[in-house]
C-alpha cells in the first residue's frame, strides 16, 4: 500500500495531489494527523505498519519520521534537521539554506510537474505575497484562473481543516484529482462550509478593540479561525499586532499573537513562547507569531505574559 501523510492545509492537499499525479499512483491511501497536532497518532501508526511505501508531505515532524520502519519519501520546505533514518529519503531545500514558499513547489520541482495545484499551495501558505512570484502568475494564467478565483479556491480547500473535519481534509485530495480545478469554485460542500466560516471570521473581527495600535479580539467558535482573524487584523487592517482569543474551542482555549514585521524586531517572541510553554500550554510559533492551545482557566495567565512583552 502507498500511504501519504500530509498537512491539513491547501499546501498539504495540493502537494499530495501533485505526488499522486506525478507518480501515477493507481492505489493509494492519504491521511492527515489530528488537526492542529504535529504528531502521528495511533491511527497513522497503524496505517504505517501496513504500508509498503510511505510519503510524508508538508508535515514538519522529523522526530516522527526518524521512527518509521518502511521506505519513506519525506518532502517538506520547513526548517528541520537532517533525518538519520536510512529508510528515509529527505527532500527539503531548507537543508541547503534555500527558501521555498510552499511544499507544492518542492514537489513540483522534484518531479518536474507544475500546474495550478503548485500555485495554490504557495497562495495557501503565504497569501497575497504569492502573486509577486512569476511562476505562480504563469501557472494561474495557464489554468485560466484569476487572482480572486485562486484565493477563493484556497479558502474552499482550507474550509475543511478550519471546520476541524479530518476526513474531509483527506477526501479533498481525491476531489482535486477527480475534478477540473475551475469547477471546484462551485463545489457545494466546500462552498457551504466556507460561507459559515466567513461569517464567523467577520463576527470575530467585529469584536476587536484597539490599544496603542494593537488589536485585541475575543470570541467563541468551533471553527479553527484564530490565525485567519489575526492575519486580517495585521495584514489587511494594518494593526501593529493582534492578540486573538477563542475562549471555547471544543472545550479548550486558543490564543494567537501576531505582530507586524516591524514589531517583530522589538518583541522577543521566542521568549514569549517559552514562558507560555512553562504554563503547561501547547505553544509554538516563529519570529512574528505565537499560537497556543491551553485550558480555559489559563487564558488570563497567557495574556498577562503577552502584555508584559508588549509593554
Amino acid at each position: 500500500m502507498n500511504l501519504i501523510i500530509h498537512h491539513w492545509d491547501t499546501d498539504g492537499v495540493a502537494s499530495s495531489a501533485l505526488l499522486v499525479r506525478a507518480l501515477a499512483l493507481g492505489e493509494f491511501t492519504n491521511l492527515t494527523a489530528p488537526i492542529g497536532e504535529f504528531r502521528f497518532d495511533e491511527r497513522l501508526w497503524k496505517a504505517i505498519e501496513r504500508a509498503e511505501r510511505l510519503y510524508v508531505l508538508d508535515f514538519n515532524v522529523p522526530n516522527e519520521v526518524e521512527k518509521v520502519k518502511v521506505p519513506t519519501l519525506f518532502i517538506d520546505h520547513h526548517t528541520q534537521p537532517r533525518i538519520k533514518n536510512p529508510l528515509v529519503e529527505q527532500v527539503n531545500p531548507s537543508l541547503d539554506g534555500d527558501y521555498y514558499p510552499s511544499c507544492s513547489l518542492v514537489v513540483s520541482e522534484h518531479f518536474g510537474l507544475f500546474n495550478a495545484w503548485s500555485a495554490l499551495g504557495v497562495i495557501g501558505d503565504i497569501g497575497e505575497r504569492a502573486f509577486e512570484i512569476e511562476r505562480v502568475r504563469e501557472l494561474l494564467r495557464k489554468a485560466n484562473l484569476s487572482r480572486g478565483e485562486a484565493l477563493r479556491l484556497v479558502e474552499l480547500i482550507d474550509s475543511n481543516y478550519i471546520a476541524m473535519e479530518r476526513e474531509a481534509v483527506e477526501e479533498a485530495v481525491r476531489v482535486l484529482l477527480e475534478n477540473d480545478v475551475r469547477n471546484l469554485l462551485e463545489y457545494g460542500p466546500w462552498v457551504r462550509k466556507a460561507e459559515a466560516i466567513r461569517d464567523a471570521i467577520e463576527g470575530a473581527l467585529s469584536s476587536a478593540e484597539e490599544r496603542k495600535g494593537f488589536a485585541f479580539a475575543g470570541f467563541e467558535s468551533p471553527f479553527n479561525i484564530i490565525s485567519k482573524v489575526a492575519r486580517k487584523l495585521v495584514w489587511e487592517l494594518g494593526y501593529r499586532g493582534a492578540v486573538v482569543v477563542n475562549r471555547n474551542f471544543h472545550g479548550k482555549a486558543q490564543v494567537y499573537f501576531r505582530v507586524s514585521p516591524e514589531e517583530a524586531q522589538r518583541i522577543d517572541m521566542a521568549g514569549v513562547i517559552e514562558r507560555v510553554k512553562a504554563l503547561g500550554a501547547n505553544a509554538g510559533g516563529k519570529r512574528e507569531v505565537l499560537g497556543c492551545v491551553c485550558e480555559r482557566d489559563k487564558i488570563e495567565d497567557v495574556l498577562t505574559i503577552i502584555e508584559e512583552h508588549l509593554r
